[in-house]
Parts: C-alpha cells; structure tokens; sequence
C-alpha cells in the first residue's frame, strides 16, 4: 500500500499532432428531464484535451444534447419511456470499438433496459470506461458484477452511491474509514475508484490519493459530472501519449485538476453563486496554473 503524493503529467503536446492523436470519447448518458449532465460531461471532455467527443443519448433529448455546444457530436439512441432503450446495444456496437474511452452514466436514469446496456458493455474485453451517477446505481443491480465485467473501470461515486456499490460486493458493513473502504473495494473490484467528498481518495491496486483541499463552493449540482468528463478525456490522452493503459494517473490528474478549476471558479464566483458550468469554464486557467502550460 502506498501514498502517491505527486500528480502525474501528461507531456507536451506535438506540433503536428491532430484531433486522434489526443483520444475519442464517448459519453453515454442523458434522459428526459436529465439532459444537462451528459452536456456538462461534454464540454469538460473538451476543456480537458479529448480530441473528438461524442454524446449518445436518448432520441427523446437529442435535440436538446445537440443545441447544447457545436464542437462535440451527437448520437440519438433508441428511447424507451425517455430513456436509452435496449436497442441502443445494436447501435453502439460500431462507436464503442472507434472510441478510446467510454463514459456511461451522466443523466441517464435508470431502468431494466439501462442496466441490460450496461451489462452488455461490462462485458466488452478490451474497453475503457469510466461510470458515474446512475451508471453506478445501474451496475448494483448486477448481480456479481465485479465477476462478469471483463472491462477496465473506473467508478466516481458520491459516498450514497458508494454504499450500494458495497452493498452489491460485500455482505459485510462498510468500515468506517473511507481510505480503507476505497482500497478494499477497488482490490476485490479490480477497478480504480474515485470516492467523491470532501477530500476525495482515488485507490487502485494498493495504491491511493488523497485531494486534501475541501471546497464547499463545489457542493453543486452537475459538479460530478464535470469530473467525469475530465476522467474520461485524460485518460483518452495517457492511453495514446505516454501509451499506458492504468486509469490511475488520469485519475489522480482529473480529481487534482476539477478541484483546482474549483479553487479558481470560487476566486471568481464566491462559494454561494459558483455552479458547475464555472468549474468548466475555470479549466483552461487551471492546468495553465499547474504546471501543464506548454
């Protein structure tokens, strides 16, 4: 078990470098009445290098994904009652296997046609995929998940969140030390956790971080789905750059670099009036203040 205490770094960009030398992504999410946080997840794909970002999402809120910014795709999906239906499987297939890193989760609900897409893509070898906010409440439902998933995860729950992913893994209560709760998850999950408060720990594989630098500013809703996009899109960087395949140092990165974006949106915004489309917009001035200006 060890402490990493030094954020990871991607390197300098090269000057003739394209949009795939710095990852797709694509973001499953949104529903009717949750369309914002799949948008949200987007947009700070973008502020934070991925080269191209697609959204797939419910047909019944596409329009709206789609209005939301020109510079990221959109993929309409099969809807069921304003949720992905099951047929969304058939129509991922192709997307899936193009794109670098999947993020499933931002909006999209839950429902038993949302949890069969899930299960079919846990299935997937050789994917990449980050899961948040109903994603994560959809695999609890999976019986013996962590068995069946032949994908490289890694999950961002809020500590509600956290304790019915435990509950689905462990017939034990959870210790009451968070550290210690993460580590023992993310060994018997085989995945990279990143348990979201206050300080929030990023653990896999014996090794964890700890973001001791609380910000109540952030306590805002869409604030998660921003680090979701963050996750998504560094990783998509690190895989193609520095050709490493662990989720960890995106991880550590993404968490790092969403709360400096806090620190600056509150600078700016105060602690009552900051929301989560500051902290997108605080990201440029965030890596430019830590040390990843080149």
């Amino acid at each position: 078990m060890a402490e990493i205490k030094d954020i990871p770094k991607l390197g300098a960009r090269e000057p003739d470098a394209y949009k795939n030398s710095f990852g797709r992504v694509l973001l499953i999410g949104g529903s009717t009445g949750l369309s914002g946080a799949i948008c949200l997840s987007g947009l700070a794909a973008m502020r934070s290098g991925a080269g191209l970002v697609e959204i797939a999402t419910a047909r019944s809120v596409w329009q709206i994904v789609a209005g939301f910014h020109p510079a990221y795709m959109t993929i309409p999906l099969s809807d069921e009652g304003g949720k992905i239906g099951y047929d969304a499987i058939f129509e991922l297939e192709d997307r899936v296997a193009r794109c670098d890193v999947v993020a499933f989760g931002p909006g999209i609900g839950v429902s038993s046609d949302v949890v069969d897409v899930l299960r079919w893509l846990i299935s997937n070898e050789n994917i990449d995929l980050v899961l948040d906010a109903d994603g994560l409440n959809c695999l609890s439902r999976i019986r013996d998940w962590y068995e069946l998933s032949n994908a490289n995860l890694v999950m961002t729950p809020h500590i509600g969140e956290f304790r019915r992913l435990w509950s689905s893994v462990f017939r034990e209560s959870m210790p009451e030390s968070k550290k210690e709760a993460a580590l023992k998850f993310s060994a018997k999950t085989k995945t990279t956790l990143i348990l979201k408060s206050a300080e929030t720990i990023v653990a896999s594989n014996g090794d964890y971080y700890i973001n001791k630098k609380p910000n109540p500013a952030m306590a805002t809703a869409g604030s998660g789905d921003v680090l979701t996009g963050i996750v998504a899109a560094l990783w998509a960087q690190w895989k193609l750059s520095e050709k490493k395949s662990s989720p960890l140092p995106a991880s550590i990165a993404a968490v790092f670099l969403h709360s400096r974006a806090g620190e600056v949106a509150r600078e700016d915004f105060g602690e009552i009036s900051l929301i989560a489309t500051d902290i997108i917009d605080s990201l440029p001035k965030a890596f430019l203040t830590s040390g990843w200006a080149h």
